[in-house]
């Protein structure tokens, strides 16, 4: 069965040409090539000349035949080595001169299936379904071949990408075509032709461009190769929104595009700004072209050439994404500790004629005892040796948990001590817990404190003039937890945070309308985090640790027993604040249509 259609698809394509004068042996076979193609494999023979040719199928093995009359082998053609490797089914490529006027090319099949024969002037193509691509494989060439398109393979695109309407032929080269192709002195006007082949576009040429092509594509996509190949010869390309392609020199097409009229058309954007987007758009304008954002309407007013109008509207509207909500979950906790240790001894001595009315209240004689000396009442005896003192006296604690007093006569003087005792721990854990919505690299702000009234003096206005007073107004500074976080989304789905944090607390100066202080710790720094990760802020810590100390000179500082002539304080304050964020990303950003 696969003999007989073979056979007839051979026949009726035989009996459909026309028969061949007799051949006059001016013919040249220049090279063989067996390369791949659209969705199918070709073997192609360059050929020089009025040549007639013949095919045939053979079994036991199977062999294509095809025999190629009025022509000899060009020089470099006398030998046609294959590789042996199998290509489409293909085992083996013979050539060789059968005749003094035939030369034979046999094709070793795996297998006999359909196939087609088409004669061009330059060329033999015989041409048969494949699903599978391969490398192309070219034979030995002619030595002194002038022929301008000496091997050409295209292989099957890759799949097509998700792109917009009449993108540059640049945005599709993904998807385009790839080829290996050879040029020996070939003219452009024959390159731009065999690129308009296998593009299936419309090229066309400016007038006057004379050039010759040398050069060598292998397995490039076609965009990227005819791009090269012009860049090469100083010329530039410029496709037109129907998909013709013009290609002269920049000088000459941008004189085609002074001339070309001017169209205005309206872009409304619905999610970007036009403000910002108005700039990005700038890049792609002619030198004739502008483009104005309406703030009002949102929308982008683009005037330009017709021809480039549909390659800007078409940035416009890749440009306008959906931006992609961000939720930021914020914990800020802040926790303040301080720890208070107070010890402290005082001393009494004094007698009954002679005594310092401070730390013990001492009866006044003249009243029987019923009132007591006013604080401030000391009783001093000039007449003979007393001794009295008072140790520690002005030395306080405020709310002590514990006072004691010791109280002893020795002889006719009274020895009083005194001790307080104080330890005190305060504790105040403040918890937050905003939550804020945001889009893609927009910035968020969260904030817990508060705006404080700052009394400030301006004392310059008083020393100005004599006898005013200064004049002083009221300004508010804000104090408490700040976060700034702006988030961005990146392509493999993580979430970059630039974060910003800050606590501050207004402190006022010992002596009046002098002014105040803002205490600040700040931190700025950059995490990247998983979606619905927590990213963990740490190190704003302070720490404050006073120590004071006073006591009887010299008995004070003795060793062990220091401690029982003096008062001794310890003040510890921390302060921790820790700030825990976790972003989530609410929604994805997609293409907007054209408008």
């Amino acid at each position: 069965m696969i003999r007989r259609s073979w056979s007839l698809f051979a026949s009726a394509f035989l009996l459909a040409a026309p028969p061949a004068p007799a051949a006059d042996r001016d013919g040249e076979v220049r090279a063989v090539s067996l390369v791949p193609s659209t969705g199918k494999a070709e073997l192609v023979i360059q050929v020089r000349g009025a040549v007639q040719i013949t095919d045939r199928t053979l079994t036991d093995p199977n062999r294509i035949v095809l025999d190629i009359a009025g022509a000899t082998l060009a020089s470099g053609m006398d030998q046609s080595i294959y590789d042996g490797v199998k290509r489409a089914g293909v085992l083996n490529v013979r050539v060789r001169q059968y005749t003094p006027d035939v030369v034979r090319v046999v094709l070793d099949v795996e297998r006999l299936i359909p196939y087609r024969v088409e004669r061009s002037a330059e060329a033999i193509r015989v041409s048969f379904g494949t699903e599978q691509g391969f490398l192309a494989w070219n034979g030995p060439a002619a030595s002194t071949t002038s022929l301008p398109i000496a091997a050409v393979s295209v292989a099957p695109p890759e799949p097509e990408p998700v792109s917009l309407a009449r993108a540059p032929m640049r945005q599709q080269a993904r998807g385009a075509s790839r080829i290996t192709v050879t040029w020996n002195n070939a003219s452009i006007e024959e390159v731009i032709s065999g690129f308009q082949a296998i593009s299936g576009k419309s090229i066309i040429l400016g007038k006057d461009i004379k050039r010759t092509v040398t050069a060598e594509i292998n397995d490039q996509p076609w965009p990227e190769a005819f791009y090269a190949i012009l860049a090469a010869q100083g010329l530039s390309a410029q496709e037109l929104p129907g998909g013709i392609i013009r290609v002269d020199a920049p000088a000459n097409l941008a004189e085609i595009d002074s001339l070309e009229p001017r169209e205005t058309r309206f872009v409304r954007v619905n999610y970007a700004r036009v403000g910002e987007l108005v700039n990005s758009v700038k890049g792609v304008l002619t030198k004739r072209g502008s483009a104005t954002a309406d703030t009002a309407t949102n929308t982008v007013i683009v005037t330009d050439s017709k021809s480039n109008l549909d390659n800007v509207i078409n940035m416009v509207t890749q440009l306008d994404l959906k931006p992609k909500s961000i939720s930021i979950q914020a914990k800020i906790i802040f926790v303040d500790r301080t720890d208070l240790e107070q010890l402290g001894f005082k001393y009494d001595i004094g007698s009954r004629a002679q005594f310092y009315n401070r730390l013990v209240q001492r009866p006044d004689p003249a009243t029987g005892g019923v009132q007591q000396y006013r604080p401030g009442t000391n009783i001093v005896n000039l007449g003979g040796n007393q001794l009295s003192a008072i140790g520690n006296a002005d030395a306080v604690i405020t709310s002590a948990a514990l006072d004691l007093m010791f109280s002893t006569a020795i002889g006719g003087f009274s020895i009083t001590s005194f001790l307080q005792g104080l330890e005190q721990v305060d504790l105040s854990d403040v918890q937050a817990e905003p939550s804020v919505n945001t889009v893609d690299n927009k910035q968020a702000t969260i904030r817990v404190g508060e705006d404080i009234p700052v009394r400030v003096v301006d004392v310059a206005s008083a020393q100005s003039s004599a006898g005013q007073v200064a004049r002083a107004n009221v300004q508010f500074r804000e104090t408490g937890i700040k976060l700034l976080v702006t988030p961005h989304v990146t392509n493999d789905g993580m979430i970059s945070l630039d974060l910003a944090t800050e606590r501050s607390s207004l402190q006022t100066l010992s002596a009046a309308d002098l002014g105040f202080i803002i205490a600040k710790q700040e931190t700025k720094n950059q995490v990247l985090v998983a979606d619905g990760e927590t990213a963990v802020i740490g190190g704003l810590t302070v720490t404050t640790v006073e120590k004071s100390r006073s006591g009887i000179p010299l008995l004070s500082s003795l060793p062990l027993i220091g401690s029982l002539f003096s008062f001794s304080s310890t003040r510890e304050n921390r302060k921790d604040l820790i700030i825990l964020v976790t972003p989530r990303v609410l929604g994805d950003g997609k293409v907007v249509p054209e408008s």
